[in-house]
């Protein structure tokens, strides 16, 4: 069989499988959902196994630190998987919903109402736990899923998917057996030919870097929802407590690099740089981050500080989303030039403003253009779980449909219940 019809038989079964879950009750889609982290729970020694040789493969292939840590599935990270799936099988059921209802004068009653998309493709990299976010996101809204993970990941992500699939057969006999799929080839050709069926699935979602995110979109005829990259922003105001500055500054660096909301840029207002940045480049230092900085920022930095790595920030640096431990910095004179150079330079994902002055706060949170903004938080937060989403498909900076951290309510659609009488139209 040639990829092409492999695609399309993947892409058939999805799609009977969507029409069938549209028939599932919230009950029958929570069993399943408790069933998959139950076999999740229970199986952690076969992923964890699955895992390793994903592992020992990517190291011999020279991926880079960063990235073998998204690809690691340690204990932490399974237990999330398990915690993530039940949480979203508490969370109360996004389609059916009435979204609106009108009552016309000629007696027509109009309900809209919250339904599934249907087929949903998920393309991302690395990452084996959205295997069980993205299935159990769709299978709650009611939409089949296609999962297309990286080679880098493919023995993690075909263990985790073959136990949810066999756990939901298991405990409920209506669970459709196209509903969740992995696709088992590497060739980067099967997505050209998955999203040339415009027939059959209905939409994208792609996570990763730049590079996949623009290759997937120029070459899909489905709709795709997207972030492109990351750049994520921490400004500290003239006004900032700056203890706390230096502590949302280091995590939204430090804690996690390789993740699309960690900091790439951290802008100081020139008031506060002298008694602020010296200090946090020491702790940075000694957390390996290399700093990009322009002059102002390395003037300030000029005395020596064990482990510390200076370079000059190019223009092309701002723009760019390192996903490592590397770090630009400038020195901006006020608000104004901070908010600008964000709205520049930014990526439209996460920023955030270090100040207790409320009103600059709320003159920075109007005026960044951006799918979430902080006011004296870590733009890390930006994640399904930490909104309280249970778990999270993908995060858009898109600006029409689902913008920010995307969950169960950001997978329907709607449609239009128009209940008669015997009205016709004159």
């Amino acid at each position: 069989m040639d990829l092409t019809e492999q695609m399309m038989q993947l892409a058939r079964r999805a799609k009977t499988a969507a029409r069938q879950l549209s028939t599932l009750t919230s009950d029958e889609k929570n069993l399943c959902l408790e069933a998959m982290a139950g076999a999740i729970d229970d199986n952690r020694d076969a992923i964890r196994k699955a895992n390793d040789l994903d592992m020992a493969a990517a190291a011999q292939s020279g991926l880079s630190g960063p990235m073998l840590d998204r690809l690691k599935l340690d204990e932490k990270r399974i237990k999330a998987m398990v915690r993530g799936l039940r949480e979203v099988a508490a969370l109360p059921d996004p389609v059916g919903r009435l979204l609106e209802e009108r009552n016309r004068p000629n007696g027509l009653k109009l309900c809209k109402i919250s339904a599934p998309i249907g087929v949903v493709v998920i393309i991302y990299e690395s990452r084996p736990n959205v295997t069980a976010d993205a299935a159990s996101l769709c299978f709650k809204s009611g939409n089949a899923t296609i999962l297309r993970g990286g080679k880098e990941a493919l023995h993690s992500n075909q263990a985790i998917a073959r136990l949810m699939v066999d756990a939901a057969r298991r405990a409920s006999p209506k669970f459709p057996a196209g509903a969740v799929q992995v696709v088992s080839t590497p060739d980067r050709e099967a997505i050209r030919e998955l999203l040339s069926l415009t027939e059959l699935v209905d939409l994208c979602m792609p996570r990763g870097g730049e590079g996949l995110i623009r290759a997937v979109t120029e070459c899909s005829r489905v709709p795709v929802i997207k972030h492109y990259k990351g750049v994520c922003h921490v400004y500290v105001d003239s006004e900032a407590d700056l203890e706390m500055a230096g502590e949302i500054a280091f995590n939204a660096k430090v804690q996690r690099p390789a993740v699309c909301n960690a900091m790439e840029t951290l802008l100081i207002d020139r008031s506060v740089a002298a008694d602020f940045l010296p200090g946090l480049a020491r702790r940075l230092a000694a957390s390996h981050v290399a700093l990009r900085v322009d002059a102002a920022a390395k003037d300030l930095l000029k005395d020596p500080i064990e482990g510390l790595n200076v370079t000059d920030a190019t223009e092309e640096d701002w723009y760019r989303e390192y996903n490592d431990l590397i770090l630009n910095i400038a020195i901006v004179d006020g608000l104004d030039q901070g908010i600008a150079h964000i709205n520049e330079y930014g990526s439209g994902h996460s920023d955030c403003i270090v100040t207790r002055d409320e009103a600059r706060a709320q003159r920075f949170l109007n005026a960044i253009d951006s799918a979430a903004v902080y006011w004296n938080a870590s733009t890390r937060f930006t994640d399904g779980g930490e909104f309280g989403m249970g778990a999270e498909i993908g995060i858009s900076t898109d600006k029409v449909g689902a913008r920010g951290p995307m969950g169960l309510e950001e997978l329907t659609t709607y449609k239009w219940h128009c209940l008669g009488t015997g009205q016709i139209r004159t």
